[in-house]
Order: C-alpha cells, then sequence, then structure tokens
C-alpha cells in the first residue's frame, strides 16, 4: 500500500476518532438543551424540569364556514394536560333540543391523553441522553453505536410529536357504544358510517359534562398541531331514512403547543445530521479504539 494511502487511512481514523470522543458529545450536549427547552414549555410535571402548571383561559371559535359564529361558543380553561373547565354552548338546528348548555367541571377534568403522551416521550428522550452512571460523558466505540442511540431518541422525538399533531381516531359506533357514552345510542340511530368518513377524535368523557348531552350528540376536545378543537358530531338520519351526521368545530390557537413543536423539529433535525455525519465514516465501524 502507499505511503501516501497509509497516511490518508490514519488521518481518516484519528478524524473519526476525534468525531466519536468529542464531537459526537458536544451534539448530545446541544440535543438536551433543545429538549430540555421543550420539556420547559410543556405545562406538566416533568422530573428535574422547572416548569410551573399554569392554568390558560382560551376562547374557542368556530370554524365552520356555513354555520353561523354563535353556533359554538366554548370557553376553555387549560390546567397542565387537563381541560379544568369548559362553559359550552350549543346550537343544533336540526336537533329536536335546539340550544344546549353543559360545562366541564374542575372535580372531574377531562385529561387531554395527547399532551401527557407527548410529555412521555419528551421525558424518555431525555434518559437517553444521560450518560451511564459514573461518567460525565459518553465513550462511544463505533459509528454503530452512535447511529442506534441517535435513531432510538428520534423515535422517541417522533411519536411525541405525532401524538399532538395527529389525535388518535375511533369511529362514531365506537364512540357510541363506548362506556362514556349511553350504549342504547349506537342501536337507535342505526348508525353505520362508511369507514371513510366515520374516523373522529377520541370521544370526551361524557361524565366530564354536567348536565350531560343528549345520546345523539357526540363531543371531544383535542390537540391537531398548535389548537386546542372541540368538535360536536350531531347523529341522525336523513330525507331517505339514511343515517348521517353533522360535525361542528371550534378552535383556539395554544401558544405553547406551537413552540413545542418547533422544538421537537429541530431537535429531530439534530438527530438527523448526526446521524448522517456518522453514517460518513460507516465504512470505518470494524475499526475498534484502543
Amino acid at each position: 500500500m502507499a505511503e501516501a494511502d497509509v497516511d490518508e487511512i490514519e488521518a481518516l481514523h484519528a478524524e473519526f476518532e476525534w468525531l466519536l470522543q468529542e464531537e459526537v458529545n458536544i451534539v448530545l450536549e446541544q440535543l438536551q438543551g433543545v429538549i430540555m427547552e421543550c420539556s420547559k414549555r410543556f405545562p406538566v410535571s416533568i422530573p428535574d424540569v422547572d416548569a410551573p402548571v399554569k392554568s390558560e383561559k382560551f376562547f374557542m371559535t368556530s370554524t365552520s364556514s356555513t354555520s353561523s359564529s354563535d353556533q359554538i361558543k366554548v370557553v376553555v380553561t387549560l390546567t397542565g394536560d387537563n381541560i379544568s373547565h369548559a362553559d359550552i354552548t350549543l346550537r343544533i338546528p336540526k336537533h329536536a333540543m335546539p340550544n344546549l348548555r353543559t360545562i366541564v367541571q374542575n372535580d372531574c377534568q377531562w385529561k387531554l391523553q395527547q399532551v401527557q403522551d407527548a410529555g412521555n416521550n419528551l421525558l424518555q428522550a431525555l434518559s437517553l441522553l444521560t450518560p451511564p452512571p459514573l461518567k460525565t460523558r459518553f465513550e462511544f466505540k463505533s459509528a454503530e453505536e452512535v447511529t442506534q442511540l441517535m435513531t432510538t431518541i428520534m423515535g422517541c422525538l417522533q411519536r411525541g410529536r405525532a401524538s399532538l399533531i395527529i389525535p388518535k381516531k375511533r369511529t362514531i359506533e365506537e364512540i357510541l357504544g363506548s362506556r362514556n357514552m349511553n350504549s342504547s345510542a349506537a342501536l337507535h340511530t342505526g348508525t353505520a358510517i362508511p369507514a371513510r368518513s366515520s374516523r373522529t377524535p377520541l370521544m370526551l368523557q361524557q361524565k366530564s359534562l354536567q348536565p350531560p348531552l343528549p345520546s345523539d350528540i357526540a363531543a371531544s376536545f383535542y390537540v391537531q398541531s398548535h389548537k386546542l378543537v372541540f368538535a360536536v358530531y350531531h347523529i341522525h338520519k336523513d330525507s331517505h331514512g339514511q343515517p348521517k351526521f353533522d360535525v361542528f368545530h371550534a378552535e383556539a390557537s395554544v401558544p405553547w403547543l406551537s413552540e413545542v413543536l418547533v422544538l421537537f423539529t429541530i431537535a429531530l433535525q439534530l438527530c438527523q445530521q448526526l446521524k448522517d455525519k456518522v453514517g460518513v465514516f460507516y465504512q470505518f465501524r470494524d475499526f475498534q479504539i484502543p
């Protein structure tokens, strides 16, 4: 082998060793800082993160272009990952009771599971960035070790981000037949909504609503991206006796959700950049650092 080739290989090996022992740890510290900042934005208690739980009040506005502005009126108080109070007024023209009012009381709050799930995934990502016991930094021996760690952390971040962007769903039939609804409602309506159009976010527990809504009306609070959304589903039959449902929405922008999503994205970008850089040296994965 030519001397120049040997020198080049030795130089690459030295750069590879510096990358594993120095630069990777620098990037991991940056990543930890971003995730800590993201954690501080969450209004929930996360160990070792100073983020006091506070209450915020939002006035939710109707998003339907075909309905009047007073069809849905919701004043909601968000405390941590719970709807601690909500005053809901509905006007549903086709319903036997066109004017409805119900309240979410503080003693029976509605938990936003999406927020809790995102916080749990963030906490898991933070725990992965903690060096081994009695160590102040990571000591990697191969590019594969770094890649595996980044892949695992990215999985946590992607799940956390997705839980805020994509609400879990159930069919109308599942919602009406759930333990939180009047189980006879599904039988009464004979609802058989096509799968294409019957996917709706997880149901707000009826026990949280006082007084309860009629059995042919479903309602839910959920997070979608940077917004808190309230949805109402009125199940009825058309002029031909076929089941159908009308959907009404109201929403409000939640500032801390916007900040959290931006920080999730920055953290994912840092992970991907480190994976790409380490990947350049993957051909040296069999090199062992003494």
